[in-house]
């Protein structure tokens, strides 16, 4: 059995809004693809998939692809959901 770990996850505008808090922690395995992780997430805030394909996903500040590369979390790891910035 993979071992899980702690990790907060802060939301960050519109996925703020949909989630309704701006961060929490929540239990995930320490190893883990970043889909996987992301599923995690929206399985706790259905709202999510509507912004799925348009947030960033940063893991310990480093932009993070949605896909099967695979991530090694330790306790106290931050994920970031950060929606597109608009700008004109």
């Amino acid at each position: 059995m993979v071992p899980r770990c702690q990790v907060e996850v802060l939301y960050f505008a519109k996925s703020a809004e949909i989630a309704g808090i701006r961060s929490e922690t929540i239990s995930v395995p320490q190893e883990i693809k970043a889909l996987q992780l992301w599923n995690e997430i929206e399985t706790r805030h259905p709202g999510l998939a509507d912004v799925r394909n348009q947030v960033i996903f940063a893991v310990r500040q480093e932009y993070v692809e949605l896909g099967d590369q695979l991530l090694l979390l330790q306790s106290g790891d931050e994920i970031a959901i950060i929606p597109p910035i608009s700008g004109g």
